[in-house]
Parts: C-alpha cells; sequence; structure tokens
C-alpha cells in the first residue's frame, strides 16, 4: 500500500517520475547505494523525528550525521528519532522505505543543506526495496520542504 501511496502522488504532482524497484533491499544507505550504483551521500535518507509535540521528516544526504546542537538552534529542542512501531503508522512508509511523498497525513518536511551537494538524489520511495531518481531542489519543491542545516559538516 505504501509504495502505491508514492506511485498516487507522482502521477497527481510528476508524472514524469518512476519508481524504481529492486530485486534486494535498498532499506539502508548502504544497500540502496549499492543496488542503484550511486555514492552514499546520493542516497537522500528521511529521518522521522519528533520535535517538541510534532513530527517531522528530515531529508539528508546518506553519508550525514545529525549535529545535536544546530538540531537544536533549528527546532527548539534535542532530536529524537519517533519509534519503529510509531514510524508507519504516522507516515504510511514502513521503516526503510519512509520517504516524504505519499504520507498517510500531512508533516513537516525538511530538506538539509548537504543534499545541494548533488543535482540529483536518491530517496526511498514508501518501500524498504523503492526508490525514486529526483533534482535536489524539485524533491524539496514537490514536498514544501524547508532548507535546514541541521547535519555535521
Amino acid at each position: 500500500m505504501s509504495i502505491q501511496s508514492v506511485r498516487s502522488f507522482f502521477a497527481e504532482h510528476a508524472p514524469d517520475l518512476e519508481v524504481l524497484e529492486h530485486d534486494t533491499s535498498t532499506a539502508t544507505v548502504a544497500e540502496a547505494a549499492r543496488a542503484l550504483g550511486v555514492a552514499e551521500g546520493q542516497i537522500a535518507k528521511t529521518l522521522s523525528l519528533r520535535a517538541g509535540e510534532r513530527v517531522i521528516l528530515l531529508v539528508a544526504r546518506g553519508d550525514a550525521r545529525l549535529d545535536n546542537r544546530k538540531y537544536k538552534a533549528q527546532f527548539g529542542t534535542k532530536a529524537k528519532m519517533l519509534p519503529a512501531a510509531e514510524v508507519e503508522e504516522i507516515t504510511g512508509h514502513p521503516v526503510g522505505g519512509v520517504c516524504p511523498f505519499g504520507l498517510a497525513q500531512p508533516l513537516e518536511v525538511h530538506c538539509d543543506v548537504s543534499l545541494r551537494a548533488f543535482d540529483e538524489v536518491y530517496p526511498a520511495a514508501g518501500a524498504p526495496n523503492a526508490a525514486v531518481r529526483i533534482g535536489t531542489e524539485r524533491l524539496a519543491a514537490l514536498t514544501g520542504a524547508t532548507w535546514v542545516d541541521v547535519v555535521q559538516d
């Protein structure tokens, strides 16, 4: 169902984009990079975080790590990952397939400036074996994302 919500999102908002399904897992950054034949940094990982009472999605380059100081300065609270048990319920996507497209409910989406190192990136597409190739700026525009700087330099 989750991959279908992503396909429906693209059919409505970006019919030229194609969900790439693989025979192998793309659930981790390393697996996705291997399957897609790209550098780990070019994988756009989507982190599900709780910022106070709200849930946010943060999309960052695959090889980046959160900078706790920057995150707290941006969001006013310490970074807390959403418990795995809540991820699919809130986002509509399983762990390993979380992306900012075709969400179960509207969520704040933020793209880290680290993504701008690449013209195109590969976020997941609603399943742990699916991804999409998309321009970095287009990713932010399609999801209504705000650009932030919250990963380590």
